[in-house]
């Protein structure tokens, strides 16, 4: 039988956690790719514009462990940072976020560990986004380790605003001027805006094509009969 880890209490080094991390975004990059795949092969239609992964350096986790108020582990990592692994989806329209949610919470060999969907409850700032805590089973030689990853559901437009965002208080070192932070909730609520737009001329498009296409069936039947 295999041997399951689940609190990382046979990991001891850095490098076998950043590998199970590594490999976590491999899986789950392939399951995303594949649904990806069947949508189109089913709907003729692409849900993801572009998928983002990446794994936090030493120095990131560590800053976000001090932070946080824990000194700095691999115990305290692993528990503590969520983030370690993270995956961005791109998406066209907000419809395909929650979308592509529904399909990433159905897959039976991921856990959903936590949702917090930024989109109906924007952050202060004005961030939108729709996160979600996956673990997913990594099979080694001799154990299964389940290894956490964040997915990141965005459209174009939330991330375009996201990161302009994150580039402006970098430079603050999140203390900018108020007068920024009001400019960054406005330009948050034209993003909004103009998202709610582009869904709703793409609905509108859909349903003159519809109407195209059912109009064109009944002049073929009629010239037939």
């Amino acid at each position: 039988m295999e041997r399951v880890i689940k609190n990382y209490e046979d990991v001891d080094s850095w490098k076998t956690v950043m590998f199970l991390y590594q490999s976590a975004l491999k899986e789950v990059g392939t399951k995303l790719e594949i649904l990806n795949d069947e949508f189109q092969h089913v709907h003729q239609y692409n849900p993801i514009e572009h998928i983002k992964t990446r794994v936090k350096t030493a120095e990131s986790i560590v800053k976000k462990l001090k932070r946080y108020g824990y000194e700095t582990s691999i115990e305290n990592m692993v528990k503590y940072i969520n983030d370690i692994a993270g995956v961005r989806l791109i998406c066209s329209f907000t419809s395909d976020i929650y979308r592509l949610a529904e399909m990433i919470g159905n897959q039976s060999d991921l856990k959903v560990l936590s949702i917090k969907d930024y989109i109906k409850n924007p952050k202060e700032s004005g961030y939108k986004s729709y996160h979600m805590l996956v673990s997913v089973p990594i099979f080694l030689s001799d154990s299964v380790v389940d290894t956490k990853v964040e997915i990141q559901i965005r459209t174009i437009a939330m991330d375009f605003w996201a990161s302009l965002e994150h580039k402006i208080y970098y430079k603050f070192e999140g203390n900018a001027p108020d007068y920024i932070s009001r400019e960054l909730r406005e330009c948050a609520e034209m993003v909004s805006s103009l998202d709610d737009k582009m869904l709703s001329l793409n609905e509108a498009i859909q349903t003159c094509v519809l109407e195209q296409e059912e109009k064109e069936n009944r002049t073929n039947e009629e010239s037939l009969s």
